[in-house]
C-alpha cells in the first residue's frame, strides 16, 4: 500500500492506475487483499487532510497506522508506527474539525467554492467523499436492459435499473461489486461501465439516424459510443481528439461495440476544425475540465490541482468553445459539457459564449446539473444551444 501512495502523492500517479498496477503484480493476492488494499489507497487518498490532523503528522507511514486505526485495525509491528498512541488517534478523529479538515479539501479549493455554493458546499463535499457506485450502459446495438440483466445474472452478479427522475433508460446500477468484465455479457460487448451522470449527456443532443455529429473532445469515447446506439447505427459519428492513443482505445472500444457509423480524426493543427467548419447536424464538446464533479472516483484530483491550474482550463474551454463551435451548421444543436461543479467552468462560460463574438448567432435551449449530493452521481453540467 505505501509504494502504490508514494507513487500517487509524490510522483503525481493516478490512484486508480497505480491500484490496477499492484493488483497486476499480486495475482497471489485473495478477493478480501484486493478490496483491503483498494480500499485502503482510496481512503487515504480521499481522507489525507484528516488523517494527517489525526496523525498529527504529514509522513506516510503515521498516516497509514492513523487510517488503520480509525478502521478499528491494529497497525502491523513496524518502528514507522511505534510512536502512535490508538487513544490519542481515536480521541482526534472524534473532535470537532473545520470543515475543510473534517472532509480533506485543500483551502484554496475550499475558498473557492465556498464562494460559487456558499451553504451547500459542505454537502458537497461530504458527498465527493462517498465511494462510487457501479453503473452500467446497456449497449442497445447488442441487447437491451433486460437481457443483459439476465445475462450478468448467469455469472451470479446483481443489476438493477437505476432509480432516478433523470431519464437513463439504458442505466443499470449494481447491487454488489463484481468484477464485470470476466462475464460473457462483457465479452461480448453487450455494455459500457459508465456513471449515471455521464449516460445523461449523450441524449441532450437528440442526434437522429442518419445525421452528421462530432465529438469534439471524445478521449476514449463513452459518449460517442452512447450516441452511436441512440442513432441505431445509421449516420455518422466523428469522434475527435488530441490524444492519439485515447482514439486508439476507441476503435477498440467501437470494434467490441459493434459500432460501425464510428470514425476517428485526431486534432493534430488548428487546420483540422477550420477544414470541418459547419459540417455537422450536432455538435459534443465534452470539454476538458477540472474534474471536480467526479472526485469519487479520482480522488487524487484534489491534490494536484490548483488555482493557477483551473484558471488556466477555463481560458482552454473558452478557446475550445469559440472554434469548435464553428463545426456546427446553421440550425444544428451543440451541447457543451464538463465533469465539474464550478460555475465557472459552466454557466458563466457559457454566459460569456453568448456574448462573445462567436456566439452571437446561438441561443440557450436549456441548461442541466446533476450534483453529487442531490442525485448521488458523478457530478455533470451540460448547456444545448441552437445556432440560428
Amino acid at each position: 500500500m505505501s509504494q502504490a501512495l508514494v507513487e500517487v502523492f509524490e510522483k503525481g500517479k493516478h490512484a486508480d492506475r497505480m491500484i490496477d498496477k499492484y493488483m497486476r503484480v499480486n495475482r497471489n493476492w485473495t478477493p478480501e487483499d484486493r478490496t483491503f488494499f483498494a480500499e485502503g489507497v482510496y481512503g487515504i487518498v480521499r481522507h489525507k487532510r484528516n488523517l494527517e490532523f489525526i496523525a498529527e503528522s504529514t509522513e506516510l507511514w503515521p498516516i497509514i497506522g492513523a487510517y488503520l486505526i480509525t478502521k478499528n485495525l491494529k497497525p502491523p509491528a513496524r518502528a514507522e508506527f511505534s510512536k502512535l498512541i490508538t487513544a490519542e488517534i481515536l480521541s482526534r478523529h472524534k473532535m470537532q474539525k473545520p470543515a475543510a479538515v473534517e472532509y480533506s479539501f485543500p483551502e484554496w479549493l475550499v475558498h473557492l467554492a465556498e464562494k460559487e455554493f456558499a451553504g451547500d458546499w459542505q454537502k458537497i463535499m461530504q458527498s465527493l467523499n462517498q465511494e462510487p457506485e457501479i453503473y452500467l450502459r446497456a449497449n442497445t446495438l447488442k441487447t437491451n436492459v433486460e437481457k443483459l440483466i439476465a445475462d450478468l445474472k448467469v455469472d451470479k452478479i446483481e443489476a438493477t435499473r437505476i432509480k432516478s427522475n433523470l431519464n437513463l433508460p439504458e442505466g443499470l446500477y449494481l447491487k454488489k461489486r463484481s468484477n464485470v468484465f470476466s462475464t460473457q455479457a462483457s465479452k461480448k460487448g453487450e455494455f459500457e461501465m459508465q456513471d449515471a451522470g455521464s449516460q445523461f449527456i449523450a441524449p441532450l443532443l437528440q442526434a437522429k439516424p442518419g445525421e452528421l455529429i462530432v465529438d469534439t473532445c471524445a478521449g476514449s469515447g463513452g459518449k460517442s459510443l452512447h450516441l452511436a446506439a441512440l442513432m441505431k447505427n445509421q449516420g455518422k459519428i466523428l469522434a475527435m481528439d488530441i490524444h492519439d492513443w485515447k482514439l486508439q482505445d476507441l476503435k477498440l472500444r467501437a470494434a467490441k461495440a459493434g459500432a460501425s457509423i464510428l470514425e476517428t480524426k485526431l486534432i493534430d493543427s488548428p487546420k483540422v476544425i477550420q477544414r470541418l467548419e459547419n459540417s455537422f447536424d450536432r455538435v459534443l464538446i465534452d470539454s476538458p475540465c477540472s474534474g471536480l464533479g467526479v472526485l469519487r472516483r479520482n480522488p487524487d484530483t484534489k491534490w494536484k490541482l490548483n488555482i493557477e491550474q483551473i484558471n488556466t482550463v477555463i481560458q482552454l474551454q473558452k478557446d475550445i468553445l469559440s472554434k469548435y463551435s464553428a463545426l456546427c451548421k446553421t440550425g444544428g444543436t451543440l451541447v457543451y459539457a464538463t465533469c465539474s461543479i464550478l460555475k465557472s467552468e459552466n454557466e458563466q462560460q457559457i454566459s460569456w459564449f453568448l456574448n462573445s463574438p462567436a456566439g452571437k448567432k446561438w441561443s440557450l435551449l436549456s441548461e442541466h446539473r446533476i450534483w453529487p449530493h442531490i442525485h448521488n452521481f458523478d457530478g455533470f453540467y451540460a448547456a444545448v444551444l441552437r445556432k440560428s
